[in-house]
């Protein structure tokens, strides 16, 4: 054989190899996922989540939802996860101590951004200084994080 047609034959075979194996391997590696990227904390919204802690820690869940039993609403459950109840709870403590921003909160346990807005406004009375704008930033769930602190010793709680 000819040098020229033995090059020909062998580049032509790889050519076909290559593309026999692109169309392969092809399923396997669409299938692949781009990793997802986490948007900003100063941009994010709160979510409807069944436990939605903003960044709590169990035992921190745990401090809200004793505070919130200890303020007369009763998220139910002390477990470190925040849940609808706890949230229901929380929405009617807003509600009853007027920091709903004029229009009561629907009691539904969804953290949306009026419910963000509540706590806001409800963190701010304790002495922090946040912007009343019903995103979840660093400074809302630092300010929620220091909030909550504080380690309870109800025996309701413990």
């Amino acid at each position: 054989m000819r040098p020229v047609l033995t090059r020909t034959l062998v580049s032509g075979a790889t050519i076909i190899g290559i593309a026999a194996g692109s169309l392969a391997g092809g399923t396997f590696s669409a299938a692949a996922s781009e990793a997802p990227t986490k948007p900003a904390a100063s941009t994010q919204r709160a979510s409807v989540l069944a436990v939605n802690n903003l960044g709590l820690t169990v035992a921190r869940a745990k401090n809200w939802q004793c505070f919130l039993t200890r303020s007369g609403f009763e998220p139910w459950e002390h477990n470190g996860l925040l849940g609808t109840d706890s949230w229901k709870a929380a929405q009617r403590l807003f509600n009853a101590q007027g920091f709903h921003g004029g229009t009561r909160l629907v009691v539904d346990g969804i953290v949306g951004p009026r419910t963000i807005m509540a706590l806001q406004r409800f963190l701010n009375w304790y002495g922090f200084s946040l912007a009343v704008d019903g995103i979840v930033g660093d400074r809302t769930t630092d300010a929620f994080w220091d909030f909550n602190g504080v380690p309870v010793t109800d025996p309701r709680c413990v």
